[in-house]
């Protein structure tokens, strides 16, 4: 139980209930880079993921355990021996770890999911609680799709998981359904039925489906819920969970109002909110609070008027709080070594020597073509490095050609790991299919090209454009992402990502068998 009951405890799920927002997924050198930007964030609990749900999570949450040491590192399991040891094997060189154990208990999910009366229910939750007490102190328990489940029930299994040994208990509205005052009364509720409620810390784990996560989690905290469970950006299942940034702006901007504190260090809210908006690849929309480009922004000629006079009159938080520097650092050709490894990482990415060694060279080369290079390029060429992934085959030189009433070709050279190169040249509708379908006859992989688009990253006419794909082949979705001043070279670049990461996890399934991926919110 903590210590200091005006003391708000922020758990991070990005990495486990975030991913699992459609088209989220992430390779192990991002979710390492998204760790370390929450550590240095500072929240106080990062999920990491649920080891047993495929040997890709396992390594992610193991790798986190090893590297990231001042938050308490967390894993998922349900009730079942089999999920509860899979997570200790994960976490146990963790500092700090917790095992994070979860069994449903409304009446639609005991009926049509679980097949299980209320007594199993009990008896499975004390079980599970227990052996995942048997591996470390820290244990939290969540009664799944709580805010649908009866409250005198619900009083009972959480009162018999804090017996057990739970030292946090989560009451989850899985499927987004609570309303503000509902939800705080069954936080009341609890407090005032659950005899040893004082022993554990409440937290909340609020999703979006009617809008309402963020408020009913701050409903909860005025109940005497101490913990929130979030979300960087507020990605995760369908629409998504309580917005990390926005729980704890409001916390410090309403300090008058609910009176609790956080550590988090503010200034780090935008860069943590561009760094899991790129490797995700799901944009912030332009008003979202806190981190949205507009959330900032005042264009009306009364309010542009009043902050003129007082910035306090149209604006409750300061831009420079969040994040929003005031002005951009220019970065040029002249520029060294030192002056854009600082910005690299004041913009929240932590690269690592061979890493930045690529991101200077692509600079340098970046700054003979521009002549001003913006926080955005910067930000594009950091985030390449970050999506970088197992690399079969590597772009070594394309052409192509194209006109009014002739035919696009596209003509590629790549280069393979066992150092053969591989030429070829197809037609296409337009450049840039041409490209891609040479790209798919030289690796042999053709796939569904199921989104793509190119913007620009800064401003002006010599502006880097940013390509991403999506594509799918087998049943698989993948992604990829490029920048460079020419489009054609971005889209190609990108694409050629993603048939890589294709090919290198059919390379690598044969060797290790996956199993059957579990998800839960």
């Amino acid at each position: 139980m903590a210590d200091d009951n005006q003391r708000l405890i922020i758990f991070d799920t990005t990495l486990r209930d975030g991913e699992q927002s459609p088209g989220a997924s992430m390779n192990l050198s991002e979710k390492l880079e998204i760790a370390r930007a929450l550590e240095e964030l500072g929240v106080d609990v990062i999920e990491a993921g649920f080891p047993i749900a495929s040997p890709g999570d396992f390594e992610a949450v193991q790798a986190v355990a090893q590297e990231v040491r001042a938050p308490i590192i967390c894993g998922l399991a349900r009730c079942n021996a089999a999920d509860i040891d899979r997570a200790w094997e994960a976490l146990k060189h963790a500092a700090r770890p917790r095992i994070h154990v979860f069994l449903a208990t409304s009446a639609i999910h005991r009926e049509f999911k679980l097949h299980m009366a209320k007594d199993e229910i009990v008896r499975r939750a004390i079980e599970g609680v227990r052996r995942a007490k048997s591996y470390c102190d820290d244990v939290e328990f969540s009664p799944e799709d709580a805010a649908r489940t009866e409250l005198d029930f619900l009083a009972e299994v959480v009162e018999k998981a804090i017996e057990a040994g739970a030292t946090t208990v989560n009451i989850p509205d899985t499927v987004g359904y609570a309303v503000p005052e509902q939800y705080a009364a069954a936080i009341r509720h609890l407090k005032q039925h659950v005899r040893n409620i004082d022993d554990a810390v409440i937290s909340v784990h609020c999703h979006n489906d009617l809008g309402l996560a963020v408020a009913n989690s701050l409903a909860a905290l005025k109940e005497g819920a101490r913990q929130v469970e979030c979300t960087i950006n507020g990605i995760g299942e369908r629409a998504g969970n309580c917005a990390l940034e926005e729980i704890v702006m409001a916390v410090k901007t309403r300090g008058d109002y609910f009176g609790i504190t956080t550590p988090v260090h503010t200034k780090r809210l935008c860069p943590t909110s561009r760094l899991v908006s790129h490797v995700t690849g799901l944009q912030v929309q332009r008003n979202k609070a806190i981190v949205g480009q507009n959330a900032f922004a005042h264009e009306a000629g009364i309010h542009q008027d009043g902050m003129l006079k007082n910035r306090n009159t149209y604006e409750i938080m300061r831009p420079e709080d969040v994040g929003l520097p005031n002005t951009e650092l220019v970065l040029g050709k002249h520029s060294g070594r030192h002056a854009l490894k600082d910005r690299v990482r004041s913009l929240g990415y932590h690269l690592d020597e061979a890493q930045f060694e690529r991101v200077f060279e692509t600079f340098k080369v970046l700054a003979d073509r521009k002549k001003t290079i913006y926080d955005a390029d910067i930000e594009a060429l950091a985030e390449a490095q970050v999506h970088d992934g197992p690399s079969l085959w590597t772009l070594e030189s394309f052409h192509t050609s194209d006109g009014t009433g002739t035919l696009a070709m596209g003509a590629v050279c790549l280069a393979h790991v066992d150092g053969r190169k591989v030429q070829d040249a197809a037609c296409g509708d337009g450049p840039v299919d041409a490209v891609f379908k040479t790209i798919e006859r030289i690796t042999g992989i053709c796939v569904q090209l199921n989104d793509f688009h190119v913007r620009s990253v800064s401003s002006g006419e010599d502006a880097q454009g940013e390509a991403r794909v999506e594509v799918e082949y087998n049943g698989r979705v993948q992604r990829g992402h490029a920048v460079s001043t020419d489009i054609i070279e971005a889209s190609a670049q990108a694409f050629l990502q993603a048939i890589n990461r294709l090919a290198f996890k059919q390379r690598h399934a044969r060797l290790n068998p996956q199993t059957e991926a579990v998800t839960v919110s």
